[in-house]
């Protein structure tokens, strides 16, 4: 999966791609007003977003990083950043 130069997940990861584990037979067709992309599949589809609700931010993924997390360093990184998110940490995008 490609992160997106600049993203919340680019700048947690500091990779432009990771490994994901995804399965899903739905998609983003068109972003919300406010909502911006974090990662691309290699078919183009939208596997995360991003936004800023009231100051808080909002991480949306479509891959499942709960999968064999505990194997995982990738997935691991992913559930340290909603740990940051948790603590009110500003996660830089």
């Amino acid at each position: 999966m490609k992160l997106i130069e600049g993203g919340v997940l680019h700048n947690a990861y500091k990779e432009d791609e990771i490994d994901i584990v995804s399965v899903h037979y739905q998609g983003v067709d068109k972003l919300g007003s406010g909502l911006k992309v974090e990662a691309v599949a290699p078919d183009g589809v939208v596997e995360a977003i991003s936004t800023q609700v009231n100051g808080a931010p909002v991480l949306a993924v479509q891959w499942h990083p709960e999968w064999k997390a505990h194997e995982n360093p990738q997935s691991q990184v992913f559930f340290q950043l909603l740990g940051r998110a948790l603590r009110g940490d500003k996660l830089s995008a």
